[in-house]
């Protein structure tokens, strides 16, 4: 079982300690990858790690964590509460959250809302996969492959594949770049959709990037190949990919 990844926010040592002995004792399901007492730290940590899990023990004056956390261009975390007062679980109910726990915390609550993590994310992705395999069955049966169907953990969005510019790897996740400036993040590794992407415009120049060939507007071989977009951004081509690129290139030619 890979462990799913948690951040914590509290300014409460006591949570803090129990919940990493938990950590250590219980790590084939869940791994620590940040801890902090500020809500803006929290909120740079979610986005730049992307945890599966959120601790929350940490006292609420307004809306303004939970309007941050909604406006990130990704999926939100699951979310655990922890407090002192029976109140705050009207606040976790309010923002959907997947359990609440009353101090003193114990391993056991711990383990009961980790768990709780782990089947919501599994649903999920379940009935994510179906959806998409539905989707791409259909495209294949009656339509051209136009489409690429992008799966997060809370929704599913199809892109047309004219519109992506590249594809990056971000760990276990792929952050699709499209035409309009806008930014998707999927919860599916770039491998998976090498096979999905159309072969005839797509390319992998590099084990963290796909490029769509329509979108370069020039191609640098100074000191190795380098691909430019219409936002500014270079690409390099890996080396061992440079000779396979050459050939993609010419076909189009």
């Amino acid at each position: 079982m890979i462990p799913i990844n948690a951040v914590i926010i509290t300014k409460e040592k006591d949570t803090l300690q129990i919940i990493k002995k938990f950590e250590k004792e219980n790590f084939i399901i869940l791994k620590i990858v940040n801890e902090t007492s500020s809500i803006i730290e929290g909120i740079n940590s979610i986005q730049l790690q992307k945890p599966d899990l959120v601790f929350l023990d940490i006292s609420f004056t307004d809306d303004t964590f939970f309007d941050m956390l909604n406006e990130l261009e990704q999926s939100i975390p699951k979310l655990v509460f922890i407090s002192a007062d029976k109140q705050n679980a009207v606040i976790a109910f309010k923002q959907n959250a997947i359990d609440f726990i009353l101090k003193p915390v114990d391993f056991n609550s711990l383990l009961l809302a980790v768990y709780k993590g782990i089947k919501r994310i599994k649903m999920e992705r379940s009935y994510q996969n179906q959806v998409i395999k539905a989707l791409e069955l259909l495209n294949s049966l009656n339509q051209p492959n136009d489409y690429v169907a992008v799966s997060s953990l809370d929704k599913i969005e199809l892109i047309p594949m004219s519109e992506i510019i590249y594809c990056k790897a971000e760990g276990r996740c792929t952050t699709f770049f499209l035409q309009n400036g806008k930014k998707i993040v999927s919860s599916k590794n770039l491998g998976e959709y090498s096979t999905i992407l159309d072969p005839n415009y797509f390319f992998r120049i590099h084990h963290s990037y796909i490029i769509n060939l329509r979108h370069i507007v020039k191609i640098s071989k100074k000191e190795g190949y380098f691909c430019e977009f219409p936002n500014g951004v270079l690409l390099a081509v890996a080396k061992r990919r440079q000779d396979d690129f050459n050939k993609f290139i010419k076909l189009k030619e």
